[in-house]
């Protein structure tokens, strides 16, 4: 569908996370017309849907925009990749479907920030909308709403013993960490419905794409945000080779943490001397534009596993990828419905911290890399990341050109408290993996290895290995300081007509997994827009 000049209430660009939620609700009522702009393509590819396909869609070009970061100097000059979704869904269609909110310390930061409205009573009525919870409405949880989450489909002895290791080594079970609390060890909860994966493309677009007011427009790259005088007009945007453009009475950017900067970037919305460099006239002078990236650090572990129970076992034969590919097809259960973290937990590698400071992912596979070929022996992985990191990034742009990627740099461990929380965090997990419910289960330590026994050995493997776990943030924060670029309803700083409502506005990081307070964002952005629009 081509869009028509000044025929939309709201433009949204990017059908990701965000985007898809946006569009669900501004479209609503009828009342409003909305063109939503997705620079990927529709969300056919069938491993899209089976929850263990997010291994396939590392390196698919097609759905992924594997931006190449910086030269890390905290990873030994490493240059990281940073997977993100180029699809309707977003990253919402290839994470690895953990569905974790953070902590309710996270969202009162957020309001002591200088952003009223976004305390954890204030998000939660957003958190539970979203929901369609397979356990049942209660205090923390809501039923009915558009994102299906739900439990693993079955447990897993390797889950089990990592669970019970972890109350042997003095960590509570956690049966929900969505709930009163997050502390402890137990199984995540994941964005899918009886074995399927459920993005926001399924959840919130997928019913609504039939609505008159709703325009969506796939392989349509938004190349500039058109502003006249200090009002945001339109969108310019580039399909099937022409260059096209879409007014409306609103933009509101959902094009994630990396993208969105990029794009205020390109229409002459950042730090001066950035946009001067490269020849793009400056339309407002905001220096936080792309500042202050944060992300999570993943560190992994790998065992070795003394009994064949390993998806590595499941899938190294073709006999076995036969089983697997029976069992998921007639009773949707087995080694295609596991998440990227099917048990886990959050510890305090700090005793004195308010809440955890460290998560752990548990996975029954193995690689070398996320995303490479699985080890061919029995193996599983436990990883750890500092939940708050204290070292920030940045995105920018590397030229005017809109089809050239942004230069994005994380600057991990640059912070030494990211450092010696990641050290402790490794501890822990190790403290966990050597407790007697994992005895009948390890047979060696793959990587890092028992020869990585000091601090600084173990720093060093986080520098060697270390990456993202796909969690980048902040990057247009709200707040009410003179570099945030939104203020608390999530506009644009200084530029009528212009809002962002994704990742990037995240004042500082959450506690966990990111997509689930993405989703309550738009939520939450959504009334706010529909309010200001009367």
């Amino acid at each position: 569908m081509q869009a028509k000049p000044s025929s939309f209430d709201f433009i949204i660009v990017g059908a990701g996370s965000a985007g898809c939620v946006l569009a669900n609700r501004l479209t609503a009522s009828g009342r409003r017309n909305v063109l939503l702009l997705e620079a990927g393509g529709e969300d056919r590819n069938p491993w899209i849907h089976v929850p263990l396909g997010y291994g396939k869609l590392f390196q698919d070009p097609r759905v992924n925009w594997r931006y190449a970061g910086e030269k890390e100097p905290g990873l030994d000059g490493r240059a990281i990749v940073h997977p993100r979704g180029r699809v309707l869904g977003g990253s919402s269609a290839i994470n690895g479907l953990v569905y974790v909110r953070g902590q309710r310390q996270d969202f009162d930061r957020w309001r002591s920030l200088g952003n009223p409205g976004w305390a954890y009573d204030d998000v939660l009525p957003y958190f539970k909308r979203a929901e369609d919870f397979a356990g049942g409405a209660d205090a923390w949880h809501g039923v009915g709403g558009p994102l299906a989450v739900s439990a693993p489909r079955e447990p897993h002895p390797l889950c089990d013993a990592f669970i019970a290791a972890a109350q042997e080594a003095g960590i509570p079970r956690n049966d929900d960490f969505n709930g009163a609390t997050q502390d402890g060890a137990g199984y995540f909860q994941m964005t899918a419905r009886r074995g399927r994966r459920c993005s926001t493309a399924i959840g919130y677009l997928r019913p609504v794409r039939g609505r008159s007011n709703l325009a969506v427009v796939t392989e349509a790259r938004a190349t500039r945000v058109l502003v006249e005088g200090r009002r945001a007009v339109g969108v310019a945007y580039r399909k099937d080779g022409t260059d096209r453009i879409a007014r409306a009475r609103a933009i509101i950017l959902a094009a994630g943490a990396i993208a969105s900067p990029q794009l205020l970037q390109l229409s002459g919305i950042g730090p001066a001397p950035l946009l001067q460099a490269h020849g793009i006239p400056v339309v407002a002078d905001m220096p936080g534009v792309g500042d202050g990236l944060q992300d999570h650090l993943q560190v992994r572990m790998v065992f070795r596993c003394r009994q064949p129970v390993t998806i590595n076992d499941d899938l190294r034969t073709l006999p076995g990828r036969i089983r697997a590919g029976l069992r998921y097809l007639l009773w949707r259960k087995g080694a295609l419905t596991v998440s990227a973290g099917y048990a886990g937990g959050f510890f305090r590698a700090d005793p004195s911290v308010e809440s955890p400071d460290v998560q752990c992912h548990f996975i029954i596979f193995s690689t070398d890399r996320m995303g490479d070929r699985l080890h061919d022996f029995s193996g599983f992985t436990a990883s750890i990341c500092a939940l708050r990191p204290e070292s920030r990034g940045w995105v920018r742009v590397r030229s005017a050109d809109p089809a050239a990627p942004p230069a994005i740099q994380a600057n991990y461990l640059a912070a030494e408290a990211d450092r010696r929380t990641t050290v402790a965090g490794l501890r822990i997990l190790r403290r966990i993996m050597q407790a007697p419910a994992m005895a009948p289960w390890v047979a060696a330590e793959h990587e890092p290895g028992p020869d990585a026994a000091s601090d600084d050995a173990l720093l060093a493997h986080a520098r060697a290995k270390g990456s993202t776990i796909y969690h980048p943030s902040s990057t247009c924060r709200m707040g009410g300081d003179p570099q945030a670029v939104v203020d608390a309803r999530l506009r644009v700083r200084g530029i009528d007509g212009l809002r962002v409502a994704d990742g990037s506005v995240m004042p500082t990081l959450v506690s966990g997994n990111t997509n689930a307070a993405i989703v309550m964002i738009a939520e939450k952005a959504a009334d706010m827009i529909l309010a200001d629009a009367r």
